[in-house]
């Protein structure tokens, strides 16, 4: 009998209120090692309230997010203090924000962009770090002749590939995306995408893409959530969903008729 998997991410009946408004509300789901979710939905459907609850960045009303750290203990994400969140977020998580800017130092070199987060955790061998770095932007298909230029310099994708290297280089275990190709060109999309689906499925990541765009996800996703109101009302296979959706909603987003 094969012993069944242990989830690395468990969220219970998550809730987050701004005032009287309700941002997401009890939202469920677990997650599993190498496991892409895509989460859709309108704007103002709250899944960038939720993305934001559950990379730690924003501390929900109610509910509770357990992680399975590297040492096989759940721990409860918001119970973890400040620092220590923190650096869960530096070492076994990487978020990866719709304006590449958000995410990147931009009066540093896209070298030093990398270098810093292997600082981060520990690394001090200047050798050892700008090789990782040139590695790392190789891998994202950037010119490492450029490693010492700053990402200001860069377009958009190029910006995009960086912030990626940047979040990756030090091997995080899940990683949260918001939108990555939001306002890039629709070449500069799929070569980015093709990029990402490479990076995930090579490294067994396990990964959440938030998206308003149903052929990111579909791409992507192994599984896919639909929100809307603040609510989950879809919540399956990516492939079931899209090709035979069973809400009123779904069925109106995948049909385009809803604006995204």
């Amino acid at each position: 009998m094969t012993a069944p998997r242990t989830p690395l991410l468990t969220v219970d009946g998550l809730t987050h209120r701004y005032g009287e408004r309700i941002g997401c509300s009890d939202v469920s789901f677990q997650m599993f090692p190498g496991e892409v979710l895509g989460i859709v939905g309108e704007s103002g459907s709250g899944k960038t309230t939720l993305l934001k609850c559950i990379s730690g960045q924003m501390e929900p009303t109610e509910g509770s997010i357990l992680y399975a750290s590297r040492d096989a203990r759940d721990v409860e994400v918001y119970g973890l203090g400040e620092a220590r969140r923190r650096m869960l977020m530096r070492t076994d998580w990487g978020i990866v924000y719709q304006n590449a800017r958000d995410g990147l130092r931009m009066k540093v070199s896209a070298g030093a962009n990398v270098g810093e987060r292997l600082m981060a955790i520990g690394e001090r061998n200047y050798g050892d770090i700008r090789h990782q770095a040139e590695d790392w932007l190789t891998r994202v298909e950037m010119d490492i002749a450029r490693m010492d230029d700053l990402p200001a310099t860069f377009s958009g994708g190029m910006q995009q590939r960086l912030q990626i290297a940047r979040n990756l280089v030090t091997k995080p275990r899940l990683v949260f995306m918001d939108e990555p190709t939001s306002g890039l060109d629709v070449s500069v999309q799929a070569r980015l995408l093709d990029l990402v689906r490479g990076l995930v499925s090579t490294l067994g990541l396990a990964c959440i893409v938030v998206t308003h765009d149903l052929g990111v996800v579909r791409l992507l996703s192994h599984r896919l959530m639909v929100m809307k109101g603040g609510r989950v009302v879809e919540h399956g296979l990516t492939d079931q969903v899209l090709d035979d959706p069973q809400h009123a909603y779904t069925q109106l987003l995948v049909s385009s008729i809803l604006p995204v």
